[in-house]
């Protein structure tokens, strides 16, 4: 059996394959209480959750922060740093994360480490502007996509976070992170007020980060209190939903513009915790003028146990990322 985790904004989630019976189980635990968790009990808690043993795993997929250290799928052994340039930058850091990455690590259990997509990547180099376009989760939701049977779409990953991934003939050619275009819920781009607040030392870049989303000229202060207010038709609920719908929309238009140059436009999926939200699906196609796929918020993890499974099955390239293992 095959085991993928995603390294979500806040939460470990991890998947479970079983290729025979076809079967998928699942376990979520949010950062903060796997950061505060020994790295055995972490081991023990999957194995409890999916009644196995740590011999019985072929071999695992596991995803950390940027992956920015990484261009290839590698052995979790090989790599230095967990697979990143440092930790530092932008996002919220709990030290989950790096709890389960050691556990998985030091236990024994095979695995590779996926990698995110950035500007030492294999991807369109106009790209490349940037320092980085994606974390290694997004690859996990991209495959498992693949695995569905699209080979040409753009992925709008939607969530605290927002980041599109352009996929053409199979192969990630772009992406766009969540720093450079489209807010999410918690976190965007920094606009002038930002940036100027960072001057005057009233913050740091990576505060202004985490604080720049739709939700910050509201008094919501999470999706549940915002899906709340919006279903009883609240004026500044229905607002943020719309702005981040928009948004999206906007951020996928632009991936499109890039998959001609490939040849393909691609068709439309979107996923995380506010992708999943039917008003803002049906305000995406509605700016779109087409119909989207909708995946749920496992699809990394269980993307990721996709890729661990093809791997031990011998492949040596998942979406064009070559594999050292």
């Amino acid at each position: 059996m095959f085991i993928g985790i995603d390294h979500g904004t806040t939460a470990m989630r991890f998947a479970a394959l079983f290729p025979e019976s076809g079967k998928v189980l699942k376990l979520e635990i949010p950062r903060t209480e796997a950061a505060d968790m020994a790295e055995s009990q972490l081991v023990s808690s999957m194995e409890d959750a999916f009644g196995i043993k740590s011999v019985d795993i072929s071999l695992m997929a596991v995803t950390y922060s940027m992956g920015d250290g990484i261009t290839d799928i590698e052995d979790i052994r090989s790599v230095n740093n967990r697979g990143v340039k440092s930790i530092e930058g932008a996002g919220k850091k709990t030290g989950g994360g790096s709890r389960v990455f050691d556990s998985i690590m030091s236990s024994g259990i095979p695995a590779v480490v996926i990698p995110g997509i950035h500007d030492g990547s294999n991807t369109d180099p106009r790209l490349n502007i940037f320092s980085h376009s994606t974390s290694p989760e997004k690859v996990g939701i991209a495959y498992h996509a693949f695995s569905l049977g699209f080979t040409d779409f753009v992925l709008s990953d939607i969530s605290s976070n927002t980041v599109t991934v352009g996929v053409a003939g199979g192969k990630l050619v772009g992406a766009i992170d969540a720093c450079i275009f489209a807010p999410g819920l918690q976190h965007g781009p920094l606009d002038v007020q930002a940036l100027r607040d960072v001057d005057a030392g009233k913050m740091s870049a990576n505060e202004a980060f985490v604080h720049s989303g739709v939700l910050k000229n509201t008094p919501f202060s999470d999706r549940h209190d915002l899906i709340k207010a919006a279903e009883g038709k609240d004026s500044q609920a229905l607002l943020a939903l719309d702005s981040i719908a928009l948004f999206a929309a906007m951020e996928i238009a632009g991936m499109q513009l890039l998959l001609k140059d490939y040849d393909s436009t691609g068709e439309i999926i979107i996923e995380g915790s506010v992708g999943e939200i039917p008003y803002v699906v049906d305000k995406i196609e509605s700016h779109l003028g087409v119909k989207v796929h909708v995946l749920d918020r496992w699809s990394a993890a269980v993307g990721c146990a996709e890729i661990a499974k093809a791997i031990y099955s011998g492949s040596q390239g998942i979406l064009g990322l070559n594999v050292n293992f």
